[in-house]
């Protein structure tokens, strides 16, 4: 009687887990396809930091007090904001989502809160919800919007026990963990009931929260209540997508997985998620079009044209998103530098961006010299060296009908070798940023 009853127990213990784990809906599996031909999106780093021109982290690197940084609002009224012009640069750019800041580490929320007063309408002389408007141009022009939320707070006192960050910002009380919790909530169900159907949550700043020892994320010191807060995102609109910015394996919930700074696995950056913890959702690289995430007004490390677009080539090479941000200056407007450099990146991929959409991991693996992209029985081979005229690819020994350069549809020579192809390139048919061949199989 005794086994009988363990083996109840065990069975009914292997059930109640099998049911609390996450199984995507059918319009998530479907939201994850959608996210994983589009391949580039817009990431809008915006806030009342961008009137001090020093990057969205000016609160904790200036250690500006609360009582201090609450003037800022005051100051924020961006009139030259137009939704419908940033949409349409997004689009013309070749993005197909844009993500933007909601709330950021600092607290302030640019959404219009009831459950927090300290936001864009309430705080400030603009007084108008720029994500309503941003929603509704979105969806004019069938770009999807997400949203970033951070999950850590410099601003109120009941994110506490206190992180790894903000610690020198003064005017903070000690609040309650619980409360924490039920404000994220009550404010991503406003997210995700008041601006329509979304792409999903962007999450950042859990890592604030984990150990550090230098070089890879441990033990987390709270409780953020992760189940909870991804089923209720589920549950108010199925198709989200949920990501989380915490530099670790994916864990329960999750729809797709991000990269900071840095290609999936090559572990260039300090924070940078290491190789063992890529798993097998979707990916997205995000990067700066210039040196900082928010407006920063001594920044002038913008990428090139060159340096840009090959990243979206080398993101896509790793079958990866690229989700590339700008920093709004505090009026509202783009810099002249990052709109120019967007609309180059347009021209390319109006011509070639069918090298890149609706593509998956090409057969190469990818390097700073090539990288390549595959749909159906179609690889594209990018050659992102214009200084090489022959290649020798190791480890291409597949059969294939037909090798052309894309653009001119001439016919590519070519040498097979023990370990690979050796391609002879046309110096006439070298373009400077990306000369693609096509294979045919």
């Amino acid at each position: 009687m005794k086994k009988i009853t363990l083996i109840i127990i065990i069975i009914f213990s292997n059930f109640s887990y099998s049911q609390n784990q996450y199984t995507p809906s059918v319009e998530n599996l479907e939201a994850r396809k959608w996210f994983e031909e589009a391949r580039f999106g817009l990431f809008i780093h915006w806030g009342v930091y961008s009137i001090l021109g020093d990057g969205e982290w000016v609160m904790n690197n200036q250690n500006i007090s609360i009582k201090e940084y609450e003037k800022l609002p005051g100051f924020f009224n961006p009139t030259d904001f137009d939704a419908e012009k940033w949409v349409l640069m997004a689009k013309n750019a070749g993005m197909k989502y844009i993500t933007i800041t909601s709330r950021h580490h600092d607290g302030f929320s640019m959404f219009d809160s009831k459950a927090s007063s300290y936001n864009i309408v309430k705080k400030t002389p603009y007084k108008k919800d720029i994500l309503k408007m941003l929603s509704e141009a979105c969806n004019k022009h069938n770009i999807k919007l997400f949203f970033y939320y951070s999950q850590l707070d410099w601003y109120r006192d009941d994110y506490f026990p206190r992180g790894r960050t903000g610690n020198g910002i003064s005017g903070r009380g000690e609040g309650n963990w619980d409360d924490y919790i039920s404000f994220m909530k009550a404010q991503l169900t406003e997210l995700l009931t008041n601006y329509g159907k979304i792409g999903g949550i962007w999450f950042d700043g859990q890592w604030d929260q984990h150990d550090w020892d230098g070089k890879r994320f441990g033990g987390i010191n709270v409780d953020f209540k992760l189940r909870e807060v991804y089923d209720l995102i589920h549950k108010l609109q199925p198709q989200a997508l949920i990501g989380s910015n915490h530099h670790l394996a994916p864990q329960e919930g999750e729809d797709f997985q991000m990269f900071e700074k840095d290609l999936p696995g090559r572990s260039t950056m300090s924070f940078a998620t290491s190789e063992e913890d890529i798993g097998n959702l979707p990916f997205e690289v995000c990067e700066t079009i210039n040196g900082s995430w928010g407006f920063n007004l001594k920044d002038r490390k913008h990428k090139s044209e060159k340096e840009l677009i090959q990243y979206l080539i080398k993101a896509a090479g790793y079958g990866s998103n690229l989700l590339l941000n700008v920093g709004p200056m505090p009026n509202g407007k783009i810099q002249d530098e990052h709109l120019q450099s967007l609309k180059k990146i347009g021209k390319w991929v109006e011509k070639n961006g069918n090298t890149i959409y609706k593509t998956k991991r090409g057969p190469i693996e990818p390097t700073d010299e090539i990288a390549s992209t595959q749909n159906g029985n179609t690889i594209y081979i990018h050659m992102l060296n214009d200084k090489k005229l022959n290649v020798l690819i190791d480890g291409f020994k597949m059969k294939f009908k037909k090798i052309t350069y894309l653009n001119s549809n001439k016919k590519v020579s070519y040498q097979r070798t023990k370990n690979g192809i050796l391609i002879y390139l046309d110096k006439k048919e070298i373009d400077p940023i990306d000369t693609i061949i096509k294979v045919d199989l």
